[in-house]
Protein backbone atom coordinates (compact mmCIF):
# COMPACT_ATOMS: atom_id res chain seq x y z
CA UNK A 1 0.00 0.00 0.00
CA UNK A 2 1.46 3.52 -0.89
CA UNK A 3 -0.01 6.26 1.81
CA UNK A 4 0.38 9.65 1.26
CA UNK A 5 0.54 12.11 4.27
CA UNK A 6 0.13 15.50 3.81
CA UNK A 7 -0.04 18.50 6.83
CA UNK A 8 0.23 22.05 6.95
CA UNK A 9 3.27 23.87 7.89
CA UNK A 10 1.89 23.18 11.56
CA UNK A 11 3.91 21.23 14.69
CA UNK A 12 0.39 20.56 16.18
CA UNK A 13 -1.30 19.34 12.69
CA UNK A 14 1.81 17.08 11.81
CA UNK A 15 1.86 15.76 15.41
CA UNK A 16 -1.07 13.55 15.32
CA UNK A 17 -0.02 12.22 11.93
CA UNK A 18 3.16 11.40 12.44
CA UNK A 19 3.28 8.02 14.56
CA UNK A 20 0.25 7.18 12.00
CA UNK A 21 2.48 7.82 9.12
CA UNK A 22 5.69 5.93 11.13
CA UNK A 23 3.00 2.71 11.86
CA UNK A 24 2.27 2.53 8.38
CA UNK A 25 5.80 2.76 7.54
CA UNK A 26 7.18 0.03 10.22
CA UNK A 27 4.03 -2.54 8.77
CA UNK A 28 6.00 -2.47 5.44
CA UNK A 29 3.85 -0.13 3.10
CA UNK A 30 5.42 2.91 1.38
CA UNK A 31 4.80 6.43 2.80
CA UNK A 32 5.42 9.71 2.01
CA UNK A 33 4.78 13.16 3.47
CA UNK A 34 3.44 16.34 1.55
CA UNK A 35 4.15 19.11 3.03
CA UNK A 36 4.98 23.05 2.10
CA UNK A 37 8.41 23.36 1.62
CA UNK A 38 9.06 25.41 4.52
CA UNK A 39 8.73 22.61 7.17
CA UNK A 40 11.01 20.18 5.21
CA UNK A 41 13.33 19.65 8.98
CA UNK A 42 10.15 18.78 10.38
CA UNK A 43 9.35 16.22 8.30
CA UNK A 44 12.97 15.44 7.97
CA UNK A 45 12.84 13.85 11.70
CA UNK A 46 10.17 11.08 11.08
CA UNK A 47 12.45 9.46 8.58
CA UNK A 48 9.96 9.78 5.78
CA UNK A 49 10.54 10.83 2.51
CA UNK A 50 9.51 14.56 2.33
CA UNK A 51 6.93 15.67 -1.48
CA UNK A 52 7.51 19.84 -0.87
CA UNK A 53 4.89 21.96 -2.18
CA UNK A 54 4.95 25.56 -2.42
CA UNK A 55 4.09 27.92 0.43
CA UNK A 56 2.03 31.22 0.55
CA UNK A 57 4.80 34.01 -0.37
CA UNK A 58 5.76 35.73 3.28
CA UNK A 59 4.42 39.47 1.65
CA UNK A 60 0.83 37.85 1.63
CA UNK A 61 0.79 35.34 4.34
CA UNK A 62 2.22 38.22 6.95
CA UNK A 63 0.23 40.69 6.93
CA UNK A 64 -2.84 38.63 7.45
CA UNK A 65 -0.92 37.17 10.24
CA UNK A 66 0.21 40.30 11.65
CA UNK A 67 -3.01 41.76 12.04
CA UNK A 68 -4.85 38.83 13.84
CA UNK A 69 -4.18 40.42 17.54
CA UNK A 70 -5.84 43.21 16.86
CA UNK A 71 -8.98 41.63 16.56
CA UNK A 72 -11.56 39.56 18.15
CA UNK A 73 -10.81 35.96 18.98
CA UNK A 74 -13.83 34.87 16.97
CA UNK A 75 -13.29 37.30 13.76
CA UNK A 76 -9.27 35.91 14.01
CA UNK A 77 -10.30 32.38 13.93
CA UNK A 78 -12.98 33.35 11.22
CA UNK A 79 -9.78 34.71 9.34
CA UNK A 80 -7.88 31.91 9.68
CA UNK A 81 -10.05 29.19 8.75
CA UNK A 82 -11.70 30.95 5.60
CA UNK A 83 -8.75 32.89 4.12
CA UNK A 84 -5.39 31.01 5.37
CA UNK A 85 -6.61 27.28 4.98
CA UNK A 86 -9.31 27.48 2.92
CA UNK A 87 -8.17 29.55 0.19
CA UNK A 88 -4.26 31.08 0.27
CA UNK A 89 -3.01 27.33 2.17
CA UNK A 90 -5.13 25.27 -0.20
CA UNK A 91 -5.02 26.84 -3.65
CA UNK A 92 -0.57 27.06 -3.06
CA UNK A 93 -0.69 23.26 -2.57
CA UNK A 94 -3.30 21.76 -4.45
CA UNK A 95 -0.80 22.19 -7.94
CA UNK A 96 2.01 20.51 -5.79
CA UNK A 97 0.35 17.80 -4.48
CA UNK A 98 -1.81 17.34 -7.63
CA UNK A 99 1.73 16.45 -9.51
CA UNK A 100 2.55 13.97 -6.09
CA UNK A 101 -1.15 12.04 -6.30
CA UNK A 102 -0.76 11.99 -10.04
CA UNK A 103 2.68 10.59 -10.36
CA UNK A 104 3.35 8.26 -7.34
CA UNK A 105 -0.56 6.73 -7.55
CA UNK A 106 -1.32 6.49 -3.58
CA UNK A 107 -3.83 3.92 -2.57
CA UNK A 108 -4.81 6.11 0.47
CA UNK A 109 -4.21 10.04 1.52
CA UNK A 110 -3.85 10.71 5.24
CA UNK A 111 -4.50 14.57 5.41
CA UNK A 112 -4.42 17.14 8.10
CA UNK A 113 -8.27 18.08 8.72
CA UNK A 114 -6.52 21.55 7.42
CA UNK A 115 -5.13 20.52 4.41
CA UNK A 116 -7.30 20.84 1.74
CA UNK A 117 -5.20 20.85 -1.35
CA UNK A 118 -5.15 17.08 -0.88
CA UNK A 119 -8.39 16.74 -0.69
CA UNK A 120 -8.97 18.18 -4.03
CA UNK A 121 -6.22 15.91 -5.52
CA UNK A 122 -7.42 12.82 -4.35
CA UNK A 123 -11.72 13.21 -5.19
CA UNK A 124 -10.16 14.41 -8.73
CA UNK A 125 -7.73 11.21 -9.10
CA UNK A 126 -10.55 9.06 -7.16
CA UNK A 127 -8.08 8.10 -4.16
CA UNK A 128 -9.59 7.90 -0.82
CA UNK A 129 -9.04 9.93 1.58
CA UNK A 130 -8.89 9.74 5.36
CA UNK A 131 -9.02 12.86 7.94
CA UNK A 132 -6.52 12.48 10.88
CA UNK A 133 -7.85 14.74 13.79
CA UNK A 134 -5.95 17.26 15.53
CA UNK A 135 -8.76 17.99 17.73
CA UNK A 136 -12.36 16.99 19.26
CA UNK A 137 -15.16 16.46 16.69
CA UNK A 138 -16.71 19.85 17.69
CA UNK A 139 -13.65 21.92 15.96
CA UNK A 140 -14.11 20.57 12.47
CA UNK A 141 -18.43 20.62 12.36
CA UNK A 142 -17.56 24.20 13.41
CA UNK A 143 -15.03 24.87 10.90
CA UNK A 144 -17.56 23.72 8.22
CA UNK A 145 -20.04 26.20 8.62
CA UNK A 146 -16.99 28.59 7.28
CA UNK A 147 -15.47 26.26 4.35
CA UNK A 148 -18.43 26.61 2.06
CA UNK A 149 -17.46 29.20 -0.44
CA UNK A 150 -13.61 28.84 0.16
CA UNK A 151 -14.15 24.86 -1.05
CA UNK A 152 -16.58 25.96 -3.60
CA UNK A 153 -13.47 27.83 -5.48
CA UNK A 154 -11.33 25.45 -4.71
CA UNK A 155 -13.71 22.60 -6.32
CA UNK A 156 -13.37 25.25 -9.68
CA UNK A 157 -9.38 25.27 -9.61
CA UNK A 158 -9.40 21.42 -9.61
CA UNK A 159 -11.33 21.27 -12.10
CA UNK A 160 -14.14 18.99 -9.72
CA UNK A 161 -18.05 19.75 -9.96
CA UNK A 162 -19.44 21.99 -7.54
CA UNK A 163 -20.00 20.73 -3.71
CA UNK A 164 -17.08 18.37 -4.64
CA UNK A 165 -14.51 18.92 -1.65
CA UNK A 166 -17.65 19.95 0.84
CA UNK A 167 -18.86 16.35 0.77
CA UNK A 168 -15.71 14.80 0.47
CA UNK A 169 -14.81 16.70 3.27
CA UNK A 170 -17.98 15.31 5.73
CA UNK A 171 -17.94 11.93 4.23
CA UNK A 172 -14.40 11.17 5.25
CA UNK A 173 -13.23 8.59 7.25
CA UNK A 174 -11.60 9.86 11.06
CA UNK A 175 -8.57 8.99 12.70
CA UNK A 176 -8.38 10.37 16.08
CA UNK A 177 -6.77 9.89 19.35
CA UNK A 178 -9.42 11.53 21.12
CA UNK A 179 -11.26 9.44 24.07
CA UNK A 180 -14.98 8.86 24.06
CA UNK A 181 -15.06 10.52 27.24
CA UNK A 182 -13.80 14.03 25.77
CA UNK A 183 -15.74 14.51 22.81
CA UNK A 184 -19.09 16.33 23.34
CA UNK A 185 -22.14 14.85 23.20
CA UNK A 186 -23.10 12.94 20.01
CA UNK A 187 -19.41 13.57 18.71
CA UNK A 188 -18.76 9.30 18.22
CA UNK A 189 -21.60 9.53 16.01
CA UNK A 190 -21.54 6.52 13.71
CA UNK A 191 -18.34 5.19 15.39
CA UNK A 192 -18.31 1.71 14.73
CA UNK A 193 -17.82 -0.95 17.42
CA UNK A 194 -14.57 -2.13 16.43
CA UNK A 195 -11.21 -0.27 14.79
CA UNK A 196 -12.24 -2.37 11.35
CA UNK A 197 -13.86 1.42 9.70
CA UNK A 198 -17.07 0.70 8.18
CA UNK A 199 -19.16 3.10 6.24
CA UNK A 200 -18.89 7.34 5.74
CA UNK A 201 -17.81 9.03 9.13
CA UNK A 202 -15.96 6.40 10.43
CA UNK A 203 -13.93 7.18 13.83
CA UNK A 204 -11.39 4.82 14.36
CA UNK A 205 -9.80 5.81 17.64
CA UNK A 206 -5.68 4.94 18.66
CA UNK A 207 -3.35 6.12 21.05
CA UNK A 208 0.80 6.74 20.72
CA UNK A 209 2.53 4.41 23.37
CA UNK A 210 1.54 4.25 27.07
CA UNK A 211 2.64 8.14 28.99
CA UNK A 212 1.75 6.26 32.16
CA UNK A 213 4.90 4.10 31.89
CA UNK A 214 7.54 6.01 31.13
CA UNK A 215 9.74 7.73 34.39
CA UNK A 216 10.25 10.75 33.23
CA UNK A 217 13.46 13.26 33.49
CA UNK A 218 13.59 17.24 34.15
CA UNK A 219 16.77 19.76 33.14
CA UNK A 220 18.61 19.72 36.44
CA UNK A 221 17.84 20.84 39.64
CA UNK A 222 16.05 24.11 41.17
CA UNK A 223 13.54 24.86 43.73
CA UNK A 224 12.20 22.83 46.36
CA UNK A 225 11.91 18.99 45.42
CA UNK A 226 8.74 18.63 47.50
CA UNK A 227 6.91 20.93 46.14
CA UNK A 228 4.39 19.95 43.28
CA UNK A 229 5.98 20.42 39.78
CA UNK A 230 3.74 22.78 37.66
CA UNK A 231 4.58 22.58 34.08
CA UNK A 232 3.73 25.62 31.39
CA UNK A 233 3.93 25.22 28.14
CA UNK A 234 1.99 27.64 25.17
CA UNK A 235 3.00 25.90 22.51
CA UNK A 236 5.48 26.33 19.32
CA UNK A 237 5.04 29.77 18.21
CA UNK A 238 3.48 32.15 20.92
CA UNK A 239 6.87 33.77 21.79
CA UNK A 240 7.00 34.54 18.06
CA UNK A 241 4.33 37.20 19.03
CA UNK A 242 5.18 40.25 20.94
CA UNK A 243 1.82 41.00 21.92
CA UNK A 244 1.04 37.38 23.18
CA UNK A 245 4.34 36.49 24.81
CA UNK A 246 3.66 38.50 27.54
CA UNK A 247 1.91 35.32 29.15
CA UNK A 248 5.15 33.89 30.00
CA UNK A 249 6.45 36.92 32.44
CA UNK A 250 3.08 36.53 33.53
CA UNK A 251 2.69 33.45 34.60
CA UNK A 252 6.00 33.17 35.95
CA UNK A 253 5.10 36.18 38.55
CA UNK A 254 1.28 34.70 39.17
CA UNK A 255 3.11 31.36 40.37
CA UNK A 256 6.17 32.84 42.17
CA UNK A 257 5.11 32.61 46.11
CA UNK A 258 3.07 29.52 45.30
CA UNK A 259 4.46 26.27 46.85
CA UNK A 260 5.12 24.86 43.83
CA UNK A 261 8.14 24.32 41.67
CA UNK A 262 7.70 25.54 37.38
CA UNK A 263 8.88 24.37 34.38
CA UNK A 264 8.25 27.03 31.68
CA UNK A 265 9.06 26.22 28.27
CA UNK A 266 9.22 29.23 25.80
CA UNK A 267 9.23 27.28 22.63
CA UNK A 268 12.05 27.77 19.87
CA UNK A 269 10.30 31.14 19.41
CA UNK A 270 10.98 32.44 22.31
CA UNK A 271 13.91 33.44 24.60
CA UNK A 272 14.64 32.16 28.54
CA UNK A 273 17.11 34.58 29.08
CA UNK A 274 14.63 37.96 28.32
CA UNK A 275 12.92 36.22 31.03
CA UNK A 276 15.89 36.68 33.54
CA UNK A 277 15.87 36.88 36.78
CA UNK A 278 13.65 33.82 37.19
CA UNK A 279 11.82 33.43 40.36
CA UNK A 280 13.56 31.15 42.72
CA UNK A 281 10.90 28.73 42.10
CA UNK A 282 11.37 28.30 38.40
CA UNK A 283 13.21 27.23 35.73
CA UNK A 284 13.05 28.13 32.35
CA UNK A 285 13.77 26.42 28.85
CA UNK A 286 13.10 26.81 25.29
CA UNK A 287 11.77 23.08 24.86
CA UNK A 288 11.54 20.01 27.06
CA UNK A 289 10.23 16.54 25.88
CA UNK A 290 6.22 16.53 26.83
CA UNK A 291 6.87 13.16 27.39
CA UNK A 292 9.60 13.49 30.04
CA UNK A 293 7.68 15.73 32.01
CA UNK A 294 4.30 14.93 31.85
CA UNK A 295 4.95 11.56 34.64
CA UNK A 296 6.70 13.83 36.89
CA UNK A 297 4.01 17.24 37.05
CA UNK A 298 1.07 17.84 39.28
CA UNK A 299 -0.72 19.93 36.83
CA UNK A 300 0.12 22.05 33.54
CA UNK A 301 -0.81 25.39 32.62
CA UNK A 302 -1.63 25.29 28.72
CA UNK A 303 -3.25 27.42 25.93
CA UNK A 304 -5.29 24.74 24.82
CA UNK A 305 -3.69 23.45 21.74
CA UNK A 306 -4.01 19.39 20.87
CA UNK A 307 -0.89 18.15 21.29
CA UNK A 308 -0.15 19.81 24.97
CA UNK A 309 -3.84 18.67 25.67
CA UNK A 310 -3.54 15.52 24.94
CA UNK A 311 -0.55 14.64 26.17
CA UNK A 312 -1.66 16.00 30.23
CA UNK A 313 -4.54 14.02 29.40
CA UNK A 314 -2.21 10.78 28.39
CA UNK A 315 -0.54 11.01 31.76
CA UNK A 316 -3.95 11.70 33.68
CA UNK A 317 -1.97 15.51 34.87
CA UNK A 318 -5.24 18.22 35.51
CA UNK A 319 -5.01 22.00 33.42
CA UNK A 320 -5.46 24.97 33.58
CA UNK A 321 -5.66 26.48 29.82
CA UNK A 322 -5.52 29.95 29.04
CA UNK A 323 -6.95 29.69 25.07
CA UNK A 324 -4.61 32.34 22.92
CA UNK A 325 -5.39 32.40 19.28
CA UNK A 326 -7.09 29.77 17.46
CA UNK A 327 -10.53 28.67 18.20
CA UNK A 328 -10.19 25.41 18.43
CA UNK A 329 -7.74 26.00 21.67
CA UNK A 330 -10.87 27.54 23.06
CA UNK A 331 -13.14 24.57 22.37
CA UNK A 332 -10.45 22.30 24.17
CA UNK A 333 -10.35 24.77 27.27
CA UNK A 334 -14.09 24.60 27.29
CA UNK A 335 -14.58 20.78 26.90
CA UNK A 336 -11.70 20.24 29.56
CA UNK A 337 -13.49 22.37 32.00
CA UNK A 338 -17.03 20.98 31.18
CA UNK A 339 -15.80 17.07 32.01
CA UNK A 340 -14.07 18.38 35.06
CA UNK A 341 -10.30 17.68 34.04
CA UNK A 342 -9.06 21.39 35.05
CA UNK A 343 -10.21 25.04 34.22
CA UNK A 344 -10.43 27.52 31.51
CA UNK A 345 -9.39 31.09 31.71
CA UNK A 346 -11.15 33.45 29.45
CA UNK A 347 -9.70 36.68 28.48
CA UNK A 348 -6.36 35.39 26.14
CA UNK A 349 -3.04 36.84 27.64
CA UNK A 350 -4.85 39.02 29.74
CA UNK A 351 -6.31 36.35 32.17
CA UNK A 352 -2.38 35.26 32.91
CA UNK A 353 -2.64 36.99 36.15
CA UNK A 354 -4.93 34.72 37.83
CA UNK A 355 -3.11 31.72 36.72
CA UNK A 356 -1.47 31.26 40.03
CA UNK A 357 -5.10 30.98 41.73
CA UNK A 358 -6.29 28.48 39.63
CA UNK A 359 -3.05 26.44 39.82
CA UNK A 360 -3.88 26.44 43.61
CA UNK A 361 -7.45 25.70 42.73
CA UNK A 362 -6.37 22.47 40.40
CA UNK A 363 -3.77 21.08 43.15
CA UNK A 364 -6.22 21.54 45.73
CA UNK A 365 -9.25 19.42 44.20
CA UNK A 366 -9.12 15.95 44.26
CA UNK A 367 -11.71 15.69 41.76
CA UNK A 368 -9.69 17.15 38.75
CA UNK A 369 -6.90 14.72 39.15
CA UNK A 370 -9.31 12.02 39.67
CA UNK A 371 -11.43 13.21 35.98
CA UNK A 372 -8.20 13.26 34.61
CA UNK A 373 -7.02 10.19 35.74
CA UNK A 374 -10.02 8.52 34.37
CA UNK A 375 -9.28 9.97 30.78
CA UNK A 376 -6.12 8.55 31.39
CA UNK A 377 -7.27 4.76 31.85
CA UNK A 378 -9.73 5.83 28.92
CA UNK A 379 -6.58 7.09 26.32
CA UNK A 380 -4.75 4.09 27.72
CA UNK A 381 -7.60 1.35 27.17
CA UNK A 382 -7.25 2.33 22.85
CA UNK A 383 -5.68 0.23 20.25
CA UNK A 384 -2.12 1.29 20.03
CA UNK A 385 -1.28 3.25 16.90
CA UNK A 386 0.29 -0.03 15.24
CA UNK A 387 -3.37 -2.09 15.64
CA UNK A 388 -5.46 0.36 13.24
CA UNK A 389 -3.21 0.11 9.83
CA UNK A 390 -5.41 -2.99 9.27
CA UNK A 391 -8.08 -0.24 9.55
CA UNK A 392 -6.25 2.21 7.04
CA UNK A 393 -5.78 -0.66 4.43
CA UNK A 394 -9.39 -1.65 4.55
CA UNK A 395 -10.22 2.31 3.88
CA UNK A 396 -8.14 2.35 0.56
CA UNK A 397 -9.94 -0.03 -0.60
CA UNK A 398 -12.98 1.51 -0.34
CA UNK A 399 -12.77 3.09 -4.18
Amino acid sequence: MRVLCATTAGTGHFGPMAPVAQACAAAGHEVRVAAPLSFASHVEQTGLPHEPFDDVPPEIMGPIFGGLSSVSMEAANHTVVRAVFGRLDAQAAFPGVSEVVERWRPDVVLRDPCEFGSLAAAERAGVPNVEVAIGIRGLQLWASELLTDPLQELDEVAGLPPGTCSLAMAAAPVLTSVPPGLEPEGGAAHEPSSTAAQGPSAVVRYRHGDSRSRVGSLPGEWGDGDHPLVYVTFGSVTGGFADLSVVFGRCLDALAERPVRVLLTTGHAGDPDELRPWPTNARVERWWPQEDVMPLASAMVGHGGFGTTMSALAAGVPQVVVPLFAFDQEINATRIAEVGAGIRLGGRQESAAQVGEAVSQVLDDGRMRSVAEALSDEIASLPDVSEIVESIEGLARRR
